[in-house]
C-alpha cells in the first residue's frame, strides 16, 4: 500500500459505534485504513458482512481482516464460548458482566498499531465508550493513556500514531445523533451479541443500542426478534 499523506487505521467492528468513528475520521481528513478482527466470536459471520458493506459504502480502499480466533480456544467469555451464557441487559449491574473478552482490545489495539506504522499512518480510531458502556475495563481512559504510552515507547522513534478514542465520553444517545448527523449508514451496522439474523434485543449491546437510539428519537433500522423500549 502506499502511503498518503492522512491516514487513520480504523478498527471497524461492523457496530454501530466503529462506523461513526469511520464518519468522524473522514470529516478530519483521514483517509481510511479499515480493520476488521474475527476473533472466534458468535456473530462473526454479521459483523464481517456489515464490516464489507461499510467499507463499500464509505468507499475504504484499504481494507484488512485478521483473524485472531485463539481468543475462542482461550475461552472465558460468553461472546466466544458457546458453553457460557449471553447474559440478559441489566443497566444497574455492577459487576463486569460474562461477555468481556479477557483483554481483547489490547491484542486489537496491538495487531492494529502494527499495521498502522507497516502503511505510516498517524492515528488509530477504535470506538471504546466508558460512560454508557457495559463497564468492560478495556474501554477506559486510564487503559486508553496506558496504551498509548505502550506505543510510544514500543515503535520506531520516527513513528508517531496518536490512539483517538472519540466516542469514550458520549451516552449513546450522543452516538447515535453524531451519527445520524454524519449520515452513518445504521441499517448496516450489527450490534448483538448472539445472533447473526435477528439482533435479540435482550442482550447488553442490543439494550444499549435500543436506549440510545430512544433516546435520540430516533428509529433503530435493524431487525430484532424483540424489541425492548428501553428508556
Amino acid at each position: 500500500m502506499k502511503n498518503i499523506e492522512k491516514t487513520a487505521v480504523i478498527l471497524m467492528s461492523g457496530g454501530m459505534d466503529s462506523a461513526v468513528c469511520a464518519a468522524i475520521a473522514k470529516t478530519e481528513g483521514y483517509e481510511i485504513a479499515a480493520l476488521h478482527i474475527n476473533y472466534g466470536q458468535r456473530t462473526e459471520t454479521r459483523e464481517y458482512q456489515s464490516f464489507v458493506s461499510l467499507s463499500t459504502i464509505y468507499k475504504i480502499k484499504h481494507k484488512l481482516s485478521v483473524d485472531v480466533s485463539y481468543f475462542s480456544q482461550i475461552g472465558g467469555s460468553s461472546l466466544t464460548s458457546t458453553d457460557i451464557e449471553i447474559e440478559s441487559a441489566d443497566f444497574d449491574r455492577k459487576v463486569i458482566p460474562a461477555s468481556y473478552v479477557p483483554f481483547r482490545n489490547a491484542n486489537i489495539i496491538s495487531i492494529g498499531i502494527s499495521w498502522a506504522e507497516v502503511i505510516g499512518a498517524e492515528a488509530l480510531f477504535i470506538g471504546a465508550n466508558q460512560l454508557d458502556s457495559s463497564g468492560y475495563p478495556d474501554c477506559t481512559r486510564q487503559f486508553l493513556d496506558a496504551f498509548q504510552s505502550a506505543i510510544d515507547s514500543g515503535t520506531k522513534p520516527e513513528t508517531n500514531i496518536k490512539l483517538i478514542a472519540p466516542l469514550l465520553d458520549m451516552t449513546k444517545k450522543d452516538i447515535v445523533l453524531t451519527g445520524a448527523g454524519l449520515g452513518v449508514p445504521f441499517e448496516l451496522t450489527w450490534s448483538c451479541y448472539s445472533d447473526n439474523a435477528l439482533a435479540c434485543g435482550v442482550c447488553d449491546s442490543c439494550a444499549l443500542r435500543l436506549r440510545g437510539f430512544h433516546q435520540a428519537g430516533i428509529e433503530d433500522p435493524i431487525p430484532y426478534s424483540i424489541k425492548p423500549n428501553y428508556k
